[in-house]
């Protein structure tokens, strides 16, 4: 897939997700300027993190009533969770391309929403690292000039990979790790993914990778695979999250040939599944909701009907993208557990 087609996909996915959270897109104009870039993070330092088993932060939450438990303490296995794009808005410092990690009132923003609504999923069977990092800049994903662009990405991976590597030297001591990510978090996570764990030593400890919210090619690495059973281990799988019936205008520009999971029950095939399977995601507030939402593949995207809340007859969203593990949260979170269970028992013989 060429780079235009493949940036267009993941701002038309991030869209959504700028709208849900309240926040005014903004445009830059300036060209990046690699001179002006924040500081890079240190990760020994533990404000650097959003989420880490020595901090107390959203991702150890579990939604009320839910009688669920954080599990972190007594974990097996880690998640290394890239989170998407919260960077949306005109910069209040001089820093315009990629976000200071030193930036309070974003990353109160990334801690209160994703870390609290996508990283939490796993703490009931790993420890989660999240790692802050200088994301991108939404108009990374909106610009014509694809250097900008690739420049912004480079330096927010740059970070990603940074701390992954000091997660491996420092915390992972041979533990079994799922990476997980959303929209430009999942953009990061492939990347990582070539670079670490195909057809390397590492790939061995790779629990399961989930790449979500981003258009994902079946053949995306050389040597993992999707998984399109719910224990699988060792594979990735990914989905895009729409309303029933509809196809985005840049369907075939990467969506019409992506690998496509139901996350209601981990196939690939077009098998329609219904609410009362699903066994809860949360809303608003981190709120607990049973059979929130039914799910079918179509094609390389995933489709719902309106989620199953009060008021749905007045849902006109069409793209669900920010809603991507808000509507299968505990689908996902047993998945995690299965998988992680399955890929113990292969090491344990």
């Amino acid at each position: 897939m060429k780079k235009r087609q493949y940036l267009l996909i993941l701002v038309l996915n991030s869209a959504f997700l700028v709208l849900s959270y309240g926040q005014k897109p903004y445009s830059i104009l300036k060209n990046f300027d690699a001179n002006n870039t924040p500081p890079a993070p240190d990760y020994a330092v533990l404000k650097n993190w959003a989420a880490h088993p020595d901090l107390v932060d959203p991702a150890d939450s579990v939604p009320a009533k839910s009688n669920l438990k954080n599990l972190q303490a007594v974990s097996r296995a880690d998640v290394f969770f890239i989170h998407p794009t919260i960077f949306t808005y005109k910069p209040a410092d001089h820093f315009e391309w990629n976000a200071s990690v030193d930036d309070p009132v974003l990353n109160k923003k990334v801690d209160g929403t994703t870390i609290l609504n996508q990283a939490s999923v796993f703490n009931g069977s790993c420890r989660v690292f999240a790692p802050r990092y200088r994301q991108a800049h939404y108009s990374a994903f909106t610009t014509s000039n694809e250097q900008n662009a690739k420049a912004s990405l480079d330096i927010a991976y740059e970070d990603v990979k940074t701390s992954f590597e000091y997660y491996l030297k420092n915390f992972n001591h041979n533990r079994p790790v799922i990476i997980a990510g959303h929209s430009q978090g999942t953009v990061h996570a492939k990347r990582l993914i070539k670079e670490f764990f195909d057809g390397q030593p590492l790939q061995k400890q790779l629990v399961e990778a989930y790449l979500i919210g981003i258009a994902t090619s079946p053949k995306e690495f050389t040597h993992i695979y999707p998984s399109d059973s719910a224990g699988h281990t060792g594979g990735f799988v990914s989905w895009n999250t729409f309303l029933q019936g509809y196809y985005p205008p840049y369907y075939e520009k990467g969506l019409s040939t992506s690998f496509c999971v139901n996350p209601l029950s981990w196939k690939c095939d077009d098998t329609y599944v219904s609410r009362e399977t699903n066994h809860g995601g949360v809303g608003l507030k981190f709120a607990f909701v049973k059979e929130l939402a039914d799910a079918q593949v179509s094609k390389g995207v995933l489709w719902i009907h309106k989620p199953y809340v009060k008021g749905r007859f007045f849902l006109k969203n069409k793209v669900w993208h920010y809603a991507d593990y808000n509507l299968f949260w505990m689908s996902i979170r047993d998945n995690v557990a299965l998988r992680l269970e399955n890929y113990l028992k292969t090491i344990d013989k």
